[in-house]
């Protein structure tokens, strides 16, 4: 047993070792992707989730060989779908700062913290629609997930769960819960 785990431990420290990224330099990563949203929390009975685009870019600063900081500008349609062909659609600017290790050359787990600005807020049914005024103007989401390099295409697959409510007033508490799959361009600077 205990050869196995000093094999596993020399393993995972070669596969760090493999990583290419230069200490000390820039990239910048125009990505588009789509987001599977929802709101979760109270009084949510009926939501169910909101397929939506988002897009804009992310540079980071690679510290070491192993760990690279993040942070991005991403403007996100968000939401829910309501029972009776209508929905709660937000427009959010995301800015995501993260932080990302890489485990194995070209794979990346990342964790942070995400501001989220509404832009717009409306109710949407049959046709129609009317504005929210009850969004709260900043929200916080914390942002994990993975990527993947692929020669300069980036792969990023990242879950973004609320952690502050969405709506003003005692109506309870409903947060985001948006789960993001992008394609990207990493360019060197």
């Amino acid at each position: 047993m205990k050869k196995i785990l000093l094999l596993a431990v020399v393993l995972f420290a070669s596969l760090n070792a493999s990583a290419q990224q230069d200490e000390g330099t820039w990239s910048i990563t125009p990505k588009v992707g789509f987001n599977l949203a929802n709101i979760v929390g109270d009084h949510t009975d009926g939501y169910s989730m909101k397929f939506a685009l988002f897009g804009g870019a992310e540079a980071m600063y690679q510290v070491t060989p192993m760990i690279g900081l993040s942070g991005g500008l991403l403007f996100s349609a968000q939401g829910c779908e309501l029972e009776g062909d209508a929905s709660i659609a937000l427009t959010n600017l995301n800015i995501p700062l993260m932080a990302n290790f890489y485990v194995a050359e070209n794979l990346a787990l990342k964790i942070g913290l995400q501001p989220d600005f509404n832009l717009s807020g409306k109710y949407k049914y049959n046709g129609g629609s009317s504005d929210i005024s009850s969004t709260q103007t900043v929200v916080l989401d914390i942002p994990f997930g993975i990527s993947y390099d692929i020669s300069d295409f980036v792969i990023d697959a990242r879950y973004n769960l609320g952690v502050s409510k969405i709506f003003k007033g005692e109506g309870g508490s409903q947060r985001n819960s948006v789960f993001q799959i992008s394609v990207g361009y990493k360019f060197q600077l």
